[in-house]
């Protein structure tokens, strides 16, 4: 079976060096993590990591055991104003935001005023942000089920209204950028700034495992490290997950990096000249293919894994469909041979050809 669901866009989650950062570093420490709060006290390996983070993503960066904590200890600090000048901000949530984002509302509700729009709502914002004296949008860099934020026109309402950004690009690092800072950072200027905090994931397409989040300024840094709970009081990333980012670290500055970008944008070419979507052209690597009802998204993912192929029945914006990535490990030969069983199975499911009008 080949699967077509798996986020290691650039296929790094078992490359040797990776496997082979994170048995070192256990063997190394003879141990597999740090039972006590890292402010106490924690392996070197750790700041190693965060220095070598900073370098890569040109910021101040935090790791922590995975994204979703990384947003939970950002979204009561946010929301606090302490970001802001000291000036709580209403919160603005893309509806289509990731659930590790969405998840942690009650939290900001606490502190301040909450409110959600509808998916990359550009107008909706602006006029939000010219009611309100401190406004904090919260969205994904690039969307977990495909299609990304409007970068350029984000940071117009930033330099026009003094807009915080909160981006959260877990599907956008490592594919993007000279050395894989990602689909949101690689658009910002060289110094971040204050006014914005990126967060990511270290285990999809970095390869690894855990979060980090992406700071622009000292104090915000200093915050983070103080009053972030799970930066605090949870423990720290283990060391086979330290021990695995700091390979992909090298990766990431090496050559090869570029290489596999490059073997994963022709694969997306390959399927794109195969299947028509709506993400059809975009460089992302996430695609959704619309069929129809919810019985013939599961009887066509039924067939096309009888046929040797994983995807995901899904349902998107009340559409259901197929839901699959296509990464850098791929065999064009298996892309080309997914095309056409998805066609097949769309046909004898549907009995009609794909796309379906």
């Amino acid at each position: 079976m080949i699967d077509f669901a798996r986020c290691s866009y650039l296929g790094l989650d078992n490359h040797p060096m990776i496997v082979a950062g994170a048995i070192e570093a256990i063997e190394s420490h003879r141990s597999l993590h740090w039972p006590s709060a890292r402010t106490r006290l924690n392996f070197d390996l750790l700041g190693e990591l965060e220095e070598g983070l900073s370098e890569i993503f040109r910021a101040r960066v935090l790791a922590f055991s995975s994204g979703m904590l990384a947003n939970l200890g950002a979204m009561p600090i946010l929301a606090s104003g302490q970001l802001t000048g000291g000036r709580r901000p209403l919160i603005v949530f893309d509806r289509s935001a990731r659930i590790s984002l969405a998840y942690h509302k009650p939290l900001a509700t606490d502190e301040t005023r909450v409110k959600a729009i509808l998916h990359n709502d550009l107008d909706a914002l602006e006029r939000l942000c010219r009611e309100n004296p401190v406004v904090a949008y919260v969205c994904d860099g690039v969307y977990s089920m495909g299609g990304y934020s409007p970068m350029k026109e984000l940071r117009q309402l930033q330099e026009r209204y003094g807009l915080f950004l909160y981006i959260d690009d877990a599907h956008g690092i490592s594919i993007f950028g000279r050395k894989g800072e990602g689909f949101a950072r690689s658009q910002f200027p060289e110094v971040l700034g204050g006014r914005t905090i990126i967060a990511a994931s270290l285990a999809k397409g970095f390869g690894a495992s855990g979060g980090v989040l992406m700071l622009g300024v000292a104090d915000h840094e200093a915050l983070f490290r103080r009053y972030s709970i799970p930066y605090a009081f949870s423990e720290a990333p283990n060391l086979a997950a330290v021990g695995a980012a700091l390979g992909s670290c090298k990766i990431h500055r090496s050559a090869e990096l570029g290489r596999r970008q490059r073997r994963l944008a022709q694969r997306i070419h390959v399927f794109d000249r195969r299947i028509a979507t709506a993400e059809q052209g975009n460089a992302l690597p996430i695609r959704n293919i619309t069929v129809g009802s919810e019985a013939n998204a599961i009887a066509i993912a039924r067939g096309l894994l009888d046929c040797g192929f994983h995807t995901i029945p899904s349902v998107r914006h009340g559409k259901a469909g197929l839901w699959l990535c296509i990464t850098a490990e791929h065999e064009v030969r298996d892309i080309e041979r997914l095309c056409d069983a998805i066609l097949q199975k769309v046909a004898e499911s549907t009995g009609k050809p794909y796309p379906l009008r």
